[in-house]
């Protein structure tokens, strides 16, 4: 019986993620989409060259108003101007299906209170998301399989740690012959190596912002052919160091933005401090507002990149 429902759970959640993605042909077309379809893409996507496009990633999907975070829309509006793949929340309802939700309650960012764990799939789904201003919005709470088939195709969806048993996780990868577009934050050489062994194609967004967890996955084994590295929220003589050596071995850095260079006063501020980013060496750039970063980058994009063919234009 339980199974059942399981089952009849996805399906429902898989036909709603269906009818979300057949939008009009035209929609579709505006949106700056990734070429990545398989596991072995998406590790050349984010292997180091030396030669590489800068790659913006949406915190929660980016802060826009009208867009609230976590939500199918926000991540939709910001494809509309820039390419990006996308870092999100996965927490898990009281009927065990998993939900895109930051935080640990409802009240915050959407309509509702109390925790997200206290109410099933179906209940939630009378609630609706409100932006960061606060202000309710059209839209719903979407499952991660929604999440998941509408991003095929498009883009890719980074996984952060919340409540959801890595188990779990893994096996809804799997389930949904995701591997081609879904990676994983891991905050631990430990994390990473239980994805391995469930899942060997694991693409990981990993932890690693000083030597001594430089040389936790090294002495894991984990290979680097199949990580990014989140090296801290700004950059700094040590953790730049620490890019370069992550470069030589494949490895493409990451700033996230989001508690630093996305709180500059005015946009001409940011846009320079993005771009001295960039010409530190980072590669990758996690904002709350990846349009803005996306923009901002346009002159450091290479024509000649071997990275190209995974940037539909």
């Amino acid at each position: 019986m339980i199974l059942f429902k399981k089952t009849k759970n996805l399906l429902l959640i898989l036909l709603s993620a269906l009818f979300l993605a057949a939008g009009p042909a035209d929609a579709q077309e505006k949106l700056h989409t990734l070429n990545i379809d398989t596991a072995e893409d998406l590790h050349q996507f984010f292997h180091y060259t030396g030669r590489d496009i800068p790659i913006v990633t949406g915190h929660r999907g980016g802060i826009v108003e009208g867009y609230p975070e976590n939500s199918i829309e926000a991540m939709e509006n910001t494809l509309r101007h820039t390419h990006a793949f996308f870092e999100v929340d996965p927490r898990i309802t009281k009927d065990g299906v998993i939900v895109l939700m930051h935080d640990v309650t409802l009240d915050r960012t959407t309509n509702g209170t109390g925790k997200v764990s206290d109410y099933t799939f179906e209940e939630l789904q009378e609630l609706r998301l409100v932006d960061h201003l606060g202000n309710e919005t059209p839209y719903r709470i979407p499952s991660l399989a929604e999440v998941i088939e509408w991003a095929r195709g498009k883009t890719i969806i980074n996984l952060d740690k919340k409540d959801v048993p890595l188990e779990m996780t893994a096996a809804l990868i799997r389930e949904l012959n995701a591997e081609g577009h879904v990676m994983l934050t891991v905050h631990s050489a430990a994390e990473a190596r239980l994805y391995l062994d469930l899942n060997p194609a694991s693409m990981f967004s990993a932890f690693i912002r000083n030597e001594e967890e430089f040389s936790d996955y090294e002495e894991e084994g984990i290979p680097w052919s199949q990580m990014i590295a989140y090296i801290g929220p700004r950059t700094n003589p040590d953790n730049l160091k620490l890019a370069r050596k992550l470069n030589e071995h494949g490895v493409m850095a990451m700033i996230g933005a989001g508690p630093s260079y996305d709180h500059l006063e005015t946009a001409e501020e940011r846009s320079r401090a993005y771009q001295q980013l960039i010409e530190e060496g980072v590669t990758i750039i996690e904002s709350d507002l990846p349009i803005e970063v996306g923009a901002s980058l346009q002159e450091y994009i290479d024509d000649k990149s071997p990275k190209g063919r995974f940037f539909e234009k």
